[in-house]
This record gives structure tokens, C-alpha cells and sequence, in this order.
């Protein structure tokens, strides 16, 4: 019950609070996600972290496909094929940047 008055408190507050802001600062908030998303450095890092994770998600394929031979069940291995495959292409992701 604490827990759940806790949150209709913060709720509350927040919805208050919101009101007082109005919407300028909605549309203020708005624009500065907009150009921190559009951010170059911001975007780069993305796109390195991504493919970081595609890097290890192959390594972790072959090091447990080396353990586990024919276990794994075709549905997991073709998926984990394709993510792989896909982050090797060299198109335009949704950034508008190539996957270098």
C-alpha cells in the first residue's frame, strides 16, 4: 500500500508540475532530445556500441555453439546468423551513417 501511495503521490507531482511548465517547455525539452539524438559524437558512439554488441554476440555464438555442437536449436542459430550477417552490410542504417 506504501509502494502504491508513493506513486499517486509522484504522479501527482509530476502531473502539477507538467501543467505549471505547459507546453513551451514540452516543445523546449522536445528539441533539445532532438539535437542531442542528431549529435555527431552522439550518433557515432551509437553505431560503435552496436556494433560492439553484434561483435560479442558473434564471439558468444561460436564460443557456445563450440560447447554445445548440435543443441542449439536451428531457430536460435539461424537468428543469431542473420543479426550477425546484418552487421556486416555495408548500408545506411537509420542514422543515415554507414556501418563502419
Amino acid at each position: 500500500m506504501r509502494y502504491r501511495l508513493t506513486f499517486v503521490a509522484g504522479l501527482a507531482l509530476g502531473y502539477v508540475l507538467g501543467t505549471r511548465a505547459g507546453r513551451e517547455r514540452y516543445e523546449q525539452l522536445k528539441k533539445s532530445a532532438r539535437e542531442f539524438a542528431q549529435n555527431p559524437a552522439v550518433r557515432n558512439t551509437v553505431e560503435s556500441a552496436s556494433q560492439q554488441g553484434r561483435d560479442v554476440a558473434g564471439k558468444a555464438f561460436h564460443s557456445v555453439s563450440e560447447k554445445v555442437g548440435d543443441r542449439v536449436p536451428d531457430s536460435v542459430a539461424d537468428r543469431v546468423r542473420s543479426l550477425r550477417e546484418r552487421g556486416q552490410s555495408p548500408v545506411e542504417d537509420d542514422w543515415g551513417t554507414s556501418n563502419t
